[in-house]
């Protein structure tokens, strides 16, 4: 885990004595260090011992210069506040006395030992799941008009559950007001534990359910894909320093972004969440990306928002293209041996100190690391990958966390699809790969031991208390989980004020400041493949355009005059995206995302429009590269032919006529035919026979 900002000055908790006991206070070191010392008193509490070590450590800090401590401003809607030595703090557990785990002026490793010590079992699984906030009337989990408060309550006080990740999109004070009722739910817990929210990107253009959310009142950026296209690292720092302060603002704590995976496949689905195929580029991408969301440069800051890169790791190496949500896309291969280049990427974040890491749905088929070859299971299973190498060989600290739904039962509607007719549905969704048949218990244990500390998408603490009961899991692991997850509930000051100013969201997120700045990337980010005749940048001057894709309004702010008759043109503008099939509508993942040809055919709608326009006019075409579309066909018939990695119409139309230029180049090959996808590696980068545009291509004004 990032390492620690303390609240005080660093020498306030240093023992004074010349003992043996090491110079900076560890306790849970220490705790391991004299263990046969401990094991030979049965009926010395281990627990009593971290807390009593810690008392003592705070006599020493209170009588030092520790007191000129800053007093933090404390968030309280029904629960004490304890004024000690004239500071105040909260008394989480209302027992009217100061614990460590309350008090601000100790580290937050220091606070978050302590509060384990005071916590069951139970409570102690809670802090394991990454559950989901419960939305009324949504068809998706956790997508609706607000959250259901009495499902909620369960989860908090009963099931001890306090990181959900939320999926609500909507205006910023509403959302704020959302998240502050959440937090006041769980300050009546026993520990008063505050939430930690979470969610996927929702800063972008493309959404689907399960990997992405809708802007809402959020400024709106170009995809990472168009990120790296611009390739600039430190605009990519503002980026995530925007969205930390958005975030923030509406009660959000953990970005589960960004994808350091490598877009080495054409076909693969999520492409448009990463940064490329080029290792070097997306390391630095990721690197700047984590140091933007998290505040620091190898750590989170206190009003950071923590980071949890994904997915480790050979996720972009996906079998065909075809997704791991799905279990028809469960492997990832590596026929050109390159899986060390997807690690470069997981190296820079963890470089910048990220906080955490998710595996990989994929169970990375028959691959031996250093001499040893991985288990067939899911890499939230797969010890080799997760303690040997992400712990081991990496050196990784903080928390993993898996992805959704690994350890739920999976049905044959998971593993074959839903019957024809019958429309997929959430229902039964499961990602248990190569642990399809083990029990719900077992599947905890296995996930536990190979290095888990928290789990995606569920909140089934009585499964894993079952699994520790049955010692098929280690109390110390549960413990050590425990510790990571509360240690950044700490570190971002949740635990003196988990509520936010919902009124000062609105004038944070999405101000026009923010809009700007992510409408310039959005301009800068396209990529200018074709510009015959020098014909880009346009002078409007009342000039007759014909448009397909491009909002009519918005050409006329910028002084075109649309026609709906094509012999009345000068000029034709169409925006379209690549192409795709979907190839398994009976899989709930299969039937939202796109796989299968890249190509345009004739018959389809946009292409057929290409077609008719250029014969007539000077059309320009630009293509939403969601995937690495062939072009090949299409570049025949534009004049000027740019990718695009996620713009609004006012953005496109600013480069369009050279108000805002693009600067962008290709994140990836643009491939020349479908053969050629079909026979390069999925494992390696930019490597299809004779592509079309070579990766970093891009042309300039």
């Amino acid at each position: 885990m990032a390492s620690s900002t303390p609240r005080r000055a660093p020498t306030a908790c240093v023992w004074r004595s010349t003992s043996s006991f090491p110079t900076t206070y560890r306790p849970r070191r220490l705790l391991r260090a004299e263990g046969a010392f401990f094991g030979s008193y049965p009926e010395f509490n281990v627990r009593v011992l971290q807390r009593l070590l810690i008392s003592t450590a705070i006599l020493v800090a209170t009588g030092s210069s520790a007191l000129a401590a800053t007093q933090p401003l404390l968030g309280v809607r029904d629960g004490k506040v304890l004024t000690v030595d004239g500071l105040r703090f909260r008394d989480l557990d209302r027992d009217g006395k100061l614990s460590p785990f309350e008090d601000w002026r100790l580290t937050p490793d220091q606070r978050a030992i302590d509060l384990v010590a005071h916590m069951t079992l139970e409570e102690r699984a809670g802090e394991m799941m990454h559950g989901t906030l419960p939305a009324v009337g949504g068809m998706v989990p956790g997508r609706g008009q607000g959250y259901d408060l009495a499902k909620l309550k369960p989860l908090i006080l009963d099931r001890h559950v306090t990181t959900f990740i939320t999926r609500l999109s909507g205006d910023p004070t509403w959302l704020a007001e959302q998240n502050n009722a959440v937090q006041a739910i769980a300050e009546q817990g026993r520990l008063g534990v505050p939430v930690t929210i979470s969610t996927d990107p929702r800063h972008h253009f493309q959404f689907v359910a399960g990997a992405s959310v809708a802007p809402g009142g959020f400024s709106q950026w170009p995809e990472a894909t168009g990120l790296a296209a611009i390739g600039d690292d430190k605009l990519v720092r503002r980026f995530g320093d925007i969205a930390r302060q958005e975030y923030r603002a509406v009660g959000i704590h953990q970005a589960l972004s960004p994808m350091a995976d490598l877009a080495t496949e054409p076909r693969w689905s999520r492409i448009s969440g990463t940064f490329g195929e080029d290792p070097d580029l997306a390391g630095r991408m990721v690197k700047a990306y984590i140091q933007g969301f998290q505040g620091g440069e190898t750590n989170l800051a206190p009003g950071g928002v923590s980071a949890v890169v994904k997915h480790w790791v050979g996720y972009g190496a996906s079998a065909k293209g075809f997704d791991g949500h799905n279990s028809y896309g469960r492997y990832a291969v590596f026929p050109a041996g390159q899986f060390d280049l997807h690690v470069k990427p997981f190296d820079q974040a963890f470089a910048a100190g990220v906080v955490g890491v998710m595996p990989t749905y994929a169970i990375l088929k028959d691959l031996a690391l250093d001499g040893h070859p991985l288990e067939q299971v899911g890499a939230g299973f797969s010890k080799g990958l997760l303690n040997d190498q992400l712990r081991g060989k990496h050196g990784f600290k903080g928390i993993v966390l898996s992805d959704w739904a690994i350890t739920n039962d999976c049905p044959e509607t998971c593993r074959d699809g839903f019957p024809e007719g019958q429309k997929p549905s959430f229902a039964g969704f499961s990602t248990a790969w190569g642990v399809e048949d083990l029990s719900k218990v077992d599947r905890y244990a296995k996930g536990v031991n190979a290095g888990l500390d928290q789990f995606g998408g569920v909140e089934d603490t009585a499964e894993l208390v079952a699994a520790v009961r049955a010692s098929k899991i280690p109390s110390a692991r549960i413990d050590d989980a425990a510790r990571r997850v509360l240690a950044i509930k700490f570190e971002q000051g949740l635990f003196e004020n988990p509520y936010v100013d919902a009124k000062a969201a609105a004038a944070i997120v999405g101000s026009k400041a923010f809009v700007a700045e992510g409408r310039a990337a959005q301009s800068a980010a396209l990529t200018l493949l074709e510009n015959k005749n020098g014909l880009l940048p346009l002078k409007p001057s009342g000039k007759k355009v014909w448009l397909k894709g491009v909002s009519a309004d918005a050409a006329r702010a910028r002084g075109f005059v649309p026609v709906d008759d094509l012999a009345q043109a000068e000029l034709a503008i169409i925006r379209t995206a690549t192409p795709f099939q979907t190839l398994h509508p009976n899989f709930v993942f299969g039937a939202m995302q796109h796989e299968g040809d890249l190509s345009f055919k004739d018959g389809a709608a946009d292409y057929e429009a290409i077609k008719a326009a250029s014969a007539k006019v000077a059309t320009i075409v630009a293509v939403y590269l969601d995937r690495p579309a062939i072009l090949t066909n299409v570049r025949d018939k534009a004049a000027a032919l740019i990718g695009d990695f996620g713009a609004g119409d006012e953005a496109f139309l600013d480069a369009l006529t050279g108000a805002a230029p693009p600067r962008g180049r290709l994140p990836f090959e643009l491939p020349s035919s479908m053969a050629a996808v079909e026979a390069q590696a999925e494992d390696a980068p930019h490597d299809s026979k004779a592509p079309l545009y070579p990766i970093h291509f891009g042309l300039t004004y």
